[in-house]
């Protein structure tokens, strides 16, 4: 059996937890032998990014299929279509979210999240438009649809209608107790002369930088450390720093190697998450497994996610956020109980366990 993953979707650095997700999974398949062969298909960037995945049998994309999303859905739609026949695959698995509008093998999709439908000002109108033409036929042509989380398991069934037994949930792989990675030191690289909290997270509208952000104001003697990519809220993000007087308490670093993320996550007063939307929030639980407390938005996912290993607290209720942010810097006992919760609460997510439903899932599709 073979199965092909579709990676044009990808651009690394760019499509967030999803990205994590899928090279995580694929990173800890198992050796067993009903493991099918896999075969990748992705642009030259991705194999930049992430050359272990030569270790699969590889196809790489035209060179211009790249960053442009237009060229990515036309290639997705043709020429991954022939190059899959060609290779000779029994299932097309497709991770970022949607099943091409041409399609000549049998095919089973991910979706990570539905907030497009539920907050379509977020997107540009091209993507709202491209996302509602082409959920419902992806779903419905798609053998089999798996979600990474409970919660994105609802709302795939309460909006696009699909019965449960036909939806597979699939959840990310994460170490639960992880070596650190390299010996940078991420206080002199980065000017850490205070206790910090991080917030990894590209600067988009549900992310909600502006909550931490005046919460932070009204918190004594620590810094933010802002980690991720570019979006679409970076000027905003920036301004609201000045105007607020912080621009010496915020480090605002943007992409960083994950071994400064490593270390940036072991040293923090805790991983303030105040996102308001999330499939599963995947820094959430690296933080947890690096022994680095959570203060988490209680929305979507992440009280899931979180339950009782980390602070839930209301999105946009900046008083609470700032008390939840104080107390971590003010109380080491609360701080040390929620760092051995979030060590406990991690294993759930052991790599081998969420790759082997992976496998299962791919098996299900193929033999449905």
């Amino acid at each position: 059996m073979i199965v092909g993953v579709n990676l044009l979707w990808m651009v690394p650095g760019e499509v967030g937890g999803s990205e994590t997700w899928i090279i995580e999974l694929l990173g800890h398949l198992p050796d067993d032998a009903d493991v099918p062969e896999v075969v990748i298909f992705a642009p030259p960037a991705v194999y930049d990014a992430h050359p272990w995945l030569e270790r699969f049998r590889t196809v790489r994309a035209p060179r211009f299929v790249g960053p442009s999303r237009p060229l990515r859905v036309a290639a997705e739609a043709t020429w991954l279509a022939v190059a899959a026949r060609r290779v000779g695959v029994d299932l097309l698995y497709h991770p970022g979210g949607t099943v091409p509008l041409l399609r000549l093998s049998p095919a089973i999709v991910t979706i990570h999240d539905l907030q497009p439908l539920v907050y379509p000002h977020h997107f540009s109108w091209l993507k709202r438009v491209y996302l509602r033409l082409r959920l419902g036929p992806s779903v419905r042509s798609a053998r089999l649809v798996t979600a990474i989380s409970e919660f994105t398991r609802g709302e795939i069934r309460d909006r696009l209608g699909v019965p449960d037994d036909k939806i597979a949930v699939i959840p990310p792989a994460v170490d639960p107790d992880p070596e650190p990675v390299g010996e940078i030191d991420v206080v002199g690289h980065y000017q850490l002369d205070r206790p910090w909290f991080v917030y990894p997270a590209i600067t988009y509208r549900h992310k909600h930088h502006d909550t931490v952000l005046r919460a932070l104001a009204e918190v004594d003697g620590a810094l933010l450390v802002l980690t991720g990519g570019q979006g679409p809220e970076e000027a905003a993000v920036r301004a609201l720093i000045r105007e607020l007087g912080l621009t010496d308490r915020v480090r605002r670093i943007g992409r960083v190697p994950f071994s400064h993320l490593d270390a940036l996550y072991r040293g923090a007063v805790a991983c303030v998450f105040p996102s308001q939307f999330e499939g599963v929030g995947i820094p959430v639980l690296e933080a947890m497994a690096r022994g680095c407390p959570v203060v988490a938005a209680d929305a979507t996912a992440l009280p899931f996610v979180v339950g009782d290993a980390g602070d839930l607290v209301a999105g946009g209720d900046v008083a609470a956020w700032s008390a939840a942010m104080q107390r971590l810097l003010d109380d080491p006992d609360h701080r040390s109980d929620l760092i051995d919760a979030g060590r406990s609460r991690v294993q759930q997510w052991a790599p081998q366990s969420s790759a082997r439903q992976l496998v299962d899932a791919w098996i299900k599709a193929a033999q449905a």
